[in-house]
């Protein structure tokens, strides 16, 4: 079985992911790193030389390469379900969680990691509010698609933990 994590940047997709996979013993993988092994390129500079256009190309190639596998925690990154098939492909060969987190509270965890993040990291935090808000509106009907859709307030990575544990439970004993 293949889990991925979907939700925007900030959401908790890789926290969650890797406390999801050892307490499962999947391995886990984040798709972003995971181009970057692929290709020996960090993602600043294959938008870069490529352009977005570019990148995604590599991200599709690198998404069905995972999705052929079993037993991973898959971390997506927040653009990924929204281009090509992806998001069809995805929830095809895998069980898709939506890490929904709210605005205010992703804009707040965002503030703090702006020079870690290059597509905000020029923003003010009024502006980072507009931009996170935009791209929701844009991203959230893709998002939705997931197959499960946490709702991420003040709970702790154990709580949410808990909540798609309950999910895959109920996964098994439906198959």
């Amino acid at each position: 079985m293949i889990i991925s994590l979907i939700g925007y940047m900030g959401s908790g997709k890789t926290t969650t992911g890797k406390d999801l996979a050892k307490a499962i013993g999947y391995e886990f993988v984040d798709l972003d790193e995971f181009i970057e092994q692929k290709y020996q390129t960090k993602i600043p500079e294959i938008f870069a030389a490529e352009g977005e256009l570019g990148f995604r190309k590599k991200e599709r190639e690198a998404l069905h390469e995972i999705l052929t596998n079993t037993n991973i925690v898959l971390s997506l990154g927040g653009g990924t379900p929204v281009y090509y098939n992806n998001m069809e492909e995805i929830t095809k060969n895998s069980v898709s969680f939506f890490i929904r987190v709210q605005l205010p509270q992703l804009v707040k965890r965002l503030e703090n990691k702006k020079e870690t993040r290059p597509l905000i990291a020029h923003l003010t935090n009024d502006e980072l509010t507009e931009f996170v808000a935009k791209h929701l509106f844009e991203r959230n009907q893709y998002y939705e698609k997931a197959k499960y859709t946490i709702n991420v307030s003040n709970q702790s990575t154990l709580q949410v933990l808990d909540q798609i544990m309950n999910h895959l439970k109920a996964e098994k004993t439906r198959n």
